[in-house]
């Protein structure tokens, strides 16, 4: 989500006059997007911030924006730290940075207030267009939603993006179809809880799979995948529209967070683990080859080893392919940052436990690829190897293999010969 808000930014000033450096002390205008989600990348933020100062102090004219989740929730102390920045702008305001930037261009500090959007009546209409101004991509990121509704104990979001408010169906069209025309074969769909999209349209609901339809129809695109989808809302509607229809990929993230009953209560998660393992198993029973992918928490207030225990034994049963692992970082304003906390050391060993186990699971499934045949979308060299090609499959599985460049952007067919933790290498069939 963050990605995608920095190139809105990025096509706002390019709307300017502005073109994009990599090289930051070349830049006229340095717009830090941050995230909030967990402690680490707020200490970074400030860290960059300290950097900035000195380049600000070598190049007064430069211009330097606080956007994102961090500008949101904490704009005060951001000014008060960092002087240096000419102005903070949250998550519900990416549109008044350009003219933002006009005035701090003209040497006045530009103070605003940070509200956000509420859910009720509202859609998301005014983000820039994409057309020739945007780079040529072959995947591609696209909002369908921002904000959330759901609340978990553990999560800033609600109060960095504000409720859940979607895009009218014919904005996310005209914008699919728009990159289809310049080259892109693959989107991903972006939202909070990206499954409840279309509940409160003025063209009436629209659900998640009736939009996965639609975007289907897009000539020119062949790949369509999603992220994140929430438990509790993912029904048998979907599971069929990732069964019957090629351009949507047989690859599901489905947020876990905790295996134990009593901690997902505790984290205010709608779903139970029965409930979560009846969609694992309508999904592998409809679709045998899907991919399953996951978030979870180590260490949340209150969990004991009993319930970090049953964790694990949910990830032996459903054999993620893949997860994303993090111990739990207290967030200043929400419900469980006032909760007892796991000390540090056994969250620690607790993760350590839990990336053990899947890897050892992850590369088990990766070991089973071996000797079958993949759909990939060639993305072009691996940047760690560019003798090799790379991109994923169907599945969302990592794909190595020789090949002509000619290959990038047009899909082929792979043998996996060899597992990796990452993926698998392969011949070109």
């Amino acid at each position: 989500m963050n990605e995608e808000d920095t190139e809105q930014m990025g096509l706002y000033l390019q709307q300017l006059g502005f073109q994009p450096t990599k090289e930051l002390h070349a830049a006229h205008v340095i717009l830090l997007n941050t995230c909030s989600v967990r402690k680490k990348p707020e200490d970074k933020a400030f860290s960059m911030l300290g950097e900035l100062a000195s380049l600000k102090k070598q190049r007064p004219e430069v211009v330097i924006g606080v956007c994102g989740c961090m500008a949101q929730i904490r704009a005060d102390e951001i000014r008060r730290r960092a002087t240096h920045v000419d102005f903070v702008v949250g998550t519900a305001h990416i549109e008044t940075i350009p003219g933002l930037v006009e005035e701090a261009l003209q040497k006045r500090q530009f103070q605003k207030r940070l509200d956000l959007p509420e859910r009720k009546g509202a859609v998301v209409t005014n983000i820039p267009q994409r057309n020739v101004d945007r780079d040529t991509k072959l995947k591609a990121f696209v909002p369908i939603q921002y904000g959330c509704d759901k609340f978990c104990t553990f999560c800033i979001v609600p109060t960095t993006r504000g409720r859940e408010r979607s895009r009218p169906t014919a904005d996310i069209l005209e914008e699919v179809t728009r990159l289809a025309q310049l080259g892109t074969r693959e989107v991903t769909l972006l939202g909070q809880t990206v499954n409840s999209y279309g509940k409160n349209l003025a063209e009436g609901r629209v659900p998640f799979s009736q939009l996965l339809t639609q975007l289907a129809q897009v000539e020119g695109l062949e790949r369509i995948r999603y992220t994140s989808p929430y438990p509790r809302d993912f029904r048998t509607d979907l599971i069929e529209t990732i069964r019957d229809c090629p351009q949507v990929m047989e690859h599901v993230h489905m947020p876990l967070q905790s295996g134990s009953d009593d901690v997902l209560k505790s984290m205010k998660r709608l779903y139970s683990r029965d409930s979560f393992l009846d969609i694992i198993r309508e999904l592998r029973e409809k679709i045998p080859q899907v991919g399953i992918t996951t978030d979870i928490i180590v260490g949340f207030p209150g969990e004991t080893d009993e319930q970090f225990e049953e964790t694990l034994d949910m990830v032996r049963r459903v054999e993620f392919d893949g997860a994303y692992m993090f111990i739990y970082s207290t967030r200043p304003g929400t419900p469980a940052a006032d909760m007892e906390q796991v000390p540090a050391a056994i969250k620690k060993d607790r993760m350590n436990r839990l990336v053990a186990l899947q890897g050892e699971i992850t590369l088990a499934k990766n070991e089973a690829c071996v000797g079958q045949e993949f759909e990939v979308l060639c993305e072009g060299p691996s940047p760690k190897n560019p003798e090799r090609l790379q991109g994923y499959s169907r599945e969302f599985r990592m794909m190595h293999f020789t090949g002509p460049a000619e290959l990038r952007g047009k899909l082929v067919t792979v043998k996996a010969t060899k597992a990796h933790p990452w993926g698998c290498s392969c011949d070109l069939v």
